[in-house]
């Protein structure tokens, strides 16, 4: 593991225990609940496929980090010197445990200890955990996994529009623009019905590329209650949690590197590799796969009475069309991306890279600006949760041809006193036009 690595892994731990950290002299209730809700989210462990963290595993990074003096490089992994080897049990201990398990092979490891201990062989008051165990035999090639595996069933939700299933897949290479390209196939299947909302080809596993994909399913087939997606870099943002949140639209992550809760489209696109892309011509342009595409998923998937169900997925959609939400007309505008900024006091907003204008009012707050990625130039403000409009452009010309108002000017405390007539001759009047003339008045 590199340097780099190992300061990511300090940072996430550090992340994690900070709230334990951060407050001085905070009681043993109020520690068990923050402990609580750290165990209780799933997170993405840097460098391990794991997403969840154990109570034992928080108390021991705070431990370290306290005991160390609170110093950040104390949370590193250190490397493990004695790998492949057992640190809590000795060799001569391990040739026991493994002497007496070859004798007793079909028992279960809590009976096992039970054995061990009525022999003397491990100490009653401190035996070795089952995990030490299943690790000693195993590399001694006498143990097979005894543990019981993950109870994972078929499901099937009742109402369509209920719970919607979407992921990305690799697809074939195609001719764009003169060169080979690999697309990729972003698709939402129905959990109910197993219709296909929408399923497109693009040219590359991102964000705005799903956000298309998801925009057109919520437009042609209405809004789900939940969207399961994987963990991809395409499915987490932001701005995806914003406008799902906002519609009412509950965004459900899958475990890292488990897809049997996404079954139904991972199945899809199996048809997908199976049945349609091995007819594919071999000289093809991006839509017009996609045009393939969606004749197929029309005129041969939705059509085709389904194994499981006994019915066609557009029929027994459609048997409950009328309990389906319908998306708001300005579906898009939930999808704009949000970021917080702080007005200058001269009125002015930056985003990437341009100046706005905000209202006279926000000069000095911290608003929300809503806006497209590809439409930067109209940006909506918000403060407290109300629109105060879209911004303007920064004119700085026009702005200088503007006359302020007077009133908004706050008013000078040691304003000079004016000096008497005959000291300071009144200045001479001035003539527009006349600057550079030095003609007429025009």
């Amino acid at each position: 593991m590199d340097q780099e690595t190992r300061r990511a892994i300090s940072l996430f731990r550090f992340g994690i225990i900070s709230p334990l950290v951060s407050r001085k002299g905070m009681s043993r209730g109020e520690q068990e609940a923050r402990i609580r809700q750290i165990v209780d989210v799933t997170w993405e462990l840097p460098g391990s496929p794991r997403s969840s963290i154990a109570r034992s595993t928080v108390l021991r990074w705070l431990s370290l980090y306290q005991r160390s003096g609170e110093r950040l490089e104390s949370l590193e992994p250190q490397p493990r010197k004695d790998r492949n080897e057992s640190r809590a049990l000795d060799l001569e201990l391990q040739a026991s445990l493994i002497a007496l398990r070859k004798e007793n092979l079909s028992i279960s490891l809590p009976v096992f200890v039970k054995i061990a201990r009525s022999r003397g062989i491990v100490d009653p008051d401190r035996p070795p955990s089952k995990d030490s165990l299943y690790r000693l035999f195993k590399r001694s090639g006498i143990e097979k996994d005894t543990r019981l595996p993950e109870d994972r069933r078929r499901f099937e939700t009742e109402l369509s529009n209920d719970l919607w299933q979407s992921d990305c897949m690799h697809g074939p290479r195609i001719m764009h623009e003169g060169k080979l390209r690999k697309v990729y196939l972003f698709a939402v299947i129905d959990d109910h019905s197993r219709l296909i909302t929408t399923a497109h080809f693009y040219l590359a596993e991102s964000l705005d590329c799903y956000r298309d994909c998801l925009i057109e399913a919520f437009e042609r087939r209405g809004l789900p209650r939940r969207l399961y997606v994987d963990n991809g870099s395409a499915f987490r943002s932001n701005a995806l949690k914003y406008a799902c949140a906002r519609l009412g639209v509950a965004l459900i992550h899958s475990r890292p590197y488990i897809p049997q809760g996404r079954g139904k489209i991972e199945r899809f696109f199996l048809t997908i590799r199976k049945q349609f892309i091995p007819l594919l011509p071999e000289e093809l342009t991006l839509e017009g796969l996609n045009g393939l595409l969606a004749t197929w998923i029309s005129d041969d998937y939705h059509a085709r009475m389904h194994s499981s169900t006994g019915q066609t997925p557009l029929e027994r959609y459609l048997a409950q069309v009328h309990l389906i939400r319908a998306a708001p007309k300005d579906l898009r505008d939930y999808f704009r991306i949000p970021v917080r900024r702080k007005v200058d006091k001269d009125r002015t907003v930056t985003l990437d890279g341009r100046l706005y204008e905000a209202p006279v009012g926000l000069m000095g707050k911290t608003v929300t600006l809503l806006y497209h990625a590809n439409d930067p130039l109209r940006v909506e403000i918000w403060e407290d949760e109300q629109s105060a409009g879209f911004l303007v452009p920064l004119d700085q010309v026009i702005n200088s041809r503007i006359r302020r108002d007077k009133s908004l000017k706050p008013a000078l405390e040691h304003r000079p006193s004016p000096q008497p007539a005959s000291e300071s001759p009144p200045p001479a009047p001035y003539h527009s036009g006349a600057l550079f003339s030095g003609g007429t008045e025009s």
